[in-house]
């Protein structure tokens, strides 16, 4: 059987495949220009959009840029307003040498995508510097006409448990337990939910843009493999009437997060009219259950950056990243003599840690309600000492290292790690715990 989760939400969506690659797509065929990326009349009526990533000279490698050929430009809307009347949040400012861990968080039966709850930051998104953490308990579909993006940066979005059917201007994705998706700086999506409430968390980085890790002595292949991320087909919301495309117009509501405040704005024509785009800019998606990971095979603890999956590299100094996101997922424990639980660390960098729920029926316990299930997270800031507890401890140092599968409880534990020093938000703070033997079952497995 091939190594790939096994969903119980199927997806029917059509994707095209490969990480960073030049992509091209068309829901009404003819509707890219050939070589002209800007033709005098584009095919069907249609308007040349181009929605850029990155600045326009930098190098090829690193360059993310996407021609949309749309009905209607997205310039066309009514001025933004600060979104129900919100004032400027506060900016996070809580920190110590603690580590923290939150049990649970405050759920509202009424939220949607739009309810994002800032859990901790550093840097700035104006000066496109550091990053932030959201997390998200959505027990709603986003209304009807309604769509949502970040003008602050790319989102890493990570459900924990749930799938999130997500529509955007590139066209769809469904994105379930056991899956990650990214969506580009500034492109407009509207999420709803196929399969009840979802739960999860994004990382949104101010500065840079995902990238693969180098596999240096890893070789070419291993880890996240180029070839298992799914990139959105195109999606016309409309029909083509004789040589004309002609969206199915409504007003729609733009919500737009920039600086960490939410901002609203009425258009009266569809965002979902992109008839074709091509490019390197796009929305994209991999199933977790196809990460190949890589450990010792005779003794001794490896560095969990082996397990990273995605970095945002800084540019600051060699190996130093924005951050990293990395997994830790089903494997077989083989080194021999060897302590299987991490030693106790101090860092430089700072961990969040976080269960993904990989057991996928519906009524498993991990999947019931609203609620986060075992936990929500944890997070060790820079140099504090972790490790296991002490009863974990003592059961490894005395287990057998015969060789086995482990992870295999519904679980799989995701780390972002950054330089960065994390600064809570009020409300992560009055939630969390404090105490240093504060840790939930099963997370020394980390």
């Amino acid at each position: 059987m091939a190594p790939v989760t096994e969903f119980v939400v199927k997806d029917t969506y059509k994707y095209l495949e490969g990480f960073g690659s030049y992509h091209q797509s068309e829901a009404l065929p003819g509707a890219n220009p050939p070589v002209n990326n800007t033709p005098q009349k584009p095919p069907f009526g249609l308007r040349t959009e181009r929605i850029s990533g990155t600045s326009f000279t930098a190098p090829r490698d690193h360059s993310l840029q996407t021609f949309m050929y749309r009905v209607t430009s997205s310039l066309k809307h009514d001025e933004f307003v600060p979104y129900k009347g919100e004032g400027i949040p506060k900016k996070p400012s809580n920190i110590s040498p603690n580590s923290y861990m939150w049990p649970a968080f405050p759920t509202d039966p009424d939220a949607d995508w739009i309810s994002q709850k800032l859990l901790a930051q550093n840097g700035d998104p104006a000066a496109k510097t550091g990053l932030a953490i959201w997390v998200f308990s959505v027990a709603k579909s986003m209304p009807l006409n309604t769509v949502f993006s970040s003008l602050d940066g790319d989102a890493l979005i990570i459900p924990q448990s749930g799938a999130l059917d997500i529509q955007t201007e590139l066209g769809k994705l469904l994105v379930r337990q056991n899956e990650i998706c990214v969506i580009p700086r500034g492109i407009r999506y509207r999420v709803t939910l196929p399969a009840g409430p979802a739960r999860g968390y994004i990382c949104e980085l101010f500065q840079g843009h995902f990238r693969l890790p180098e596999l240096g002595p890893v070789g070419s292949t291993g880890l996240a493999n180029v070839r298992d991320f799914q990139i959105p087909t195109a999606h016309f919301d409309g029909v083509l009437k004789g040589d004309v495309a002609v969206a199915h117009d409504a007003t729609y509501t733009v919500v737009s997060r920039q600086v960490g405040r939410l901002w609203e704005a009425k258009q009266d024509h569809a965002v979902f009219d992109v008839a074709a785009w091509h490019g390197t800019n796009y929305p994209y998606k991999f199933d977790l259950g196809r990460f190949c990971p890589m450990g010792n095979i005779l003794f001794d603890e490896h560095d969990p950056s082996l397990y990273t999956a995605l970095s945002a590299p800084s540019y600051r100094e060699p190996g130093v990243n924005v951050v990293d996101f990395a997994i830790i997922p089903p494997r077989y424990m083989v080194a021999e003599k060897t302590l299987w639980l991490p030693y106790f660390h101090r860092n430089t960098m700072n961990e969040f840690y976080a269960p993904i729920v990989t057991a996928q029926h519906p009524k498993h316990p991990l999947n019931g309600g609203q609620q986060f299930k075992p936990f929500v997270a944890g997070l060790h800031g820079s140099m504090t000492t972790h490790g296991a507890t002490e009863e974990d401890f003592q059961a490894a140092s005395n287990a057998s290292t015969t060789p086995t599968k482990v992870q295999t409880d519904g679980l799989t534990f995701m780390l972002l790690e950054t330089e960065m020093p994390l600064y809570l938000s009020d409300w992560a703070a009055e939630a969390c715990l404090k105490k240093a033997d504060a840790k939930p079952r099963g997370a020394a497995k980390i």
